[in-house]
């Protein structure tokens, strides 16, 4: 087990699994590199159905290049609706080529074919009686080639220890390794939340959430409008550390640049606060903390002129980041990933999953006990439950045996509790279980296909690259999988 990057361990993943050399590379040199289709779980009525009965008309769209918040802005001002008419099933990354649903309410099939945007294809499916909403999806298929790599002989070794995670045997006793680059073969992860989830280059979204459940609304704001990091310009640093130094919010307005949208909405909502109550502390770079005129209902006014979507990333990055925690000191015991130990708590599969995806339905968990350990292990073993560990909330109820103790101790590190999580609008979490082992089939191409066309077998159309193709269940993330082989810098995943 090796130690995993700095960056990575700042958010919780501490390890890698395979001990193999990183094959180096890395991720989305085009878009065509990273393509994402999603495995759609959701049946439409013809386009002829009732347009009363089935107002939304559903449609699979491959984009390029696009974020999928942009694109439906953009679709519904080209159809000359309002935005919230438009809804999909997940988010995309925008250095991707990307196939996922939308559906468009109330909407005429036939303006819906007509409308042309570019680098995106629209293929009508049919109606809907109700809009897709997120998490309407089984998840999603890659196929993602990594350009740059340095030592691809690496590949293989990396496959057989992923193989004898995915199953608890020995690497050296989970087949030949060299089978990895003719087959696909069914490999594990520890199923963490990746480095998107907090911040890629300010990995500081958790930062925020545990500051909120802490109770100090202004460590919030700091914690996003300061802050400064090493990887953001030279300019944002300074503003950063200008917040951090003078909590000046009118002054943090004349420097913030303009990119950066929410923080200087968080900023805004503090001066009209400040001039409401007289302008107490108002730009002169001295105030204090309790000094400023402003109060903890003003610090929770700021986070919440932020979107409420962003509001809830808050929280649930902290809940991501604890549950990181939890698993790293799961690999660090040596306790199993694919199969229970007792005091663990499993979910089911879904029986409704579509073919070829092992979707959890963590809303059927079991606590498991020694009595009932030996049959338990017998339905992971057939991928009918999952071992979880817990994404803390108002209504979790933690584990028993080691993987219990493990569970509190993280909280207890964290000054956290599921009461905590009792907050008010946005940020009120009652948590959920997550499977603990991510688990796929994949397959390794070390003669990736070049890039001009031509079918030649030779070094440089290869271009030191690899091609992964594999799919993972909806919430679960790909650069999870390809850390293992990269073992890079998380920027360049």
């Amino acid at each position: 087990m090796r130690e995993a990057h700095p960056v990575e361990r700042a958010v919780g993943m501490a390890y890698y699994v395979s001990d193999a050399p990183g094959v180096g590379g890395h991720l989305r040199e085009s878009p065509e590199d990273f393509r994402v289709t999603e495995v759609e779980a959701f049946e439409p009525d013809p386009l002829d159905a009732d347009a009363g009965a089935y107002p939304n008309v559903l449609a699979r769209v491959t984009l390029r290049g696009w974020d999928t918040n942009d694109f439906a802005s953009e679709l519904s001002d080209r159809l000359g609706i309002s935005r919230e008419r438009v809804s999909w099933a997940g988010t995309k990354d925008k250095h991707a080529v990307t196939t996922q649903l939308f559906s468009v309410a109330k909407a005429d099939p036939d303006e819906v074919r007509a409308v042309e945007i570019r680098d995106a294809e629209v293929e009508l499916l049919g109606r809907t009686g109700r809009p897709v909403l997120f998490g309407d999806l089984a998840g999603n298929a890659f196929e993602i080639t990594v350009r740059g790599v340095d030592e691809p002989e690496h590949a293989d070794a990396t496959t057989s220890d992923l193989r004898a995670f995915a199953s608890g045997d020995d690497a050296a006793e989970s087949g030949d390794p060299d089978a990895a680059a003719d087959e696909p073969a069914t490999v594990g992860v520890p199923n963490y939340f990746g480095q998107q989830r907090f911040g890629s280059k300010r990995p500081v979204t958790h930062e925020v959430g545990l500051e909120i459940l802490r109770g100090d609304w202004k460590g919030a704001v700091l914690a996003y409008v300061g802050s400064p990091a090493e990887r953001e310009p030279e300019s944002t640093r300074e503003a950063r550390a200008y917040v951090d130094e003078t909590e000046d919010w009118a002054g943090a307005l004349d420097r913030l640049p303009k990119r950066l949208g929410f923080e200087r909405s968080m900023c805004h909502r503090l001066v009209e606060r400040q001039e409401e109550r007289g302008g107490e502390g108002e730009g002169d770079g001295e105030c204090e903390r309790g000094d400023d005129g402003l109060t903890d209902e003003d610090y929770r006014a700021a986070l919440e002129a932020v979107p409420s979507n962003l509001q809830r990333l808050f929280v649930n990055a902290a809940q991501s980041y604890a549950f990181n925690r939890m698993l790293s000191e799961r690999l660090e015991r040596g306790l199993p990933f694919h199969e229970p130990v007792a005091g663990d708590v499993v979910c089911f599969a879904d029986s409704e999953a579509p073919e070829g995806v092992a979707l959890p339905d963590t809303d059927r968990t079991q606590r498991v006990t020694e009595d009932r350990l030996r049959t338990v292990r017998r339905h992971c073993e057939r991928g009918r439950a999952f071992v979880t560990a817990p994404l803390v909330g108002t209504e979790t109820d933690l584990a028993d045996g080691e993987m219990g103790e493990i569970e509190r101790a993280v909280l207890d590190d964290l000054d956290l509790d599921p009461a905590d999580f009792d907050l008010p609008g946005e940020f009120e979490s009652t948590g959920t279980r997550r499977a603990v082992l991510l688990r796929t089939e994949l397959s390794v191409d070390r003669a990736a296909p070049d890039r001009d066309g031509d079918d030649a077998d030779d070094a440089d159309d290869t271009d030191g690259a690899l091609a992964f193709e594999f799919t993972l269940p909806k919430g679960s993330y790909a650069t999870v999988v390809l850390r293992e082989y990269l073992k890079r810098d998380p920027d360049d995943l």
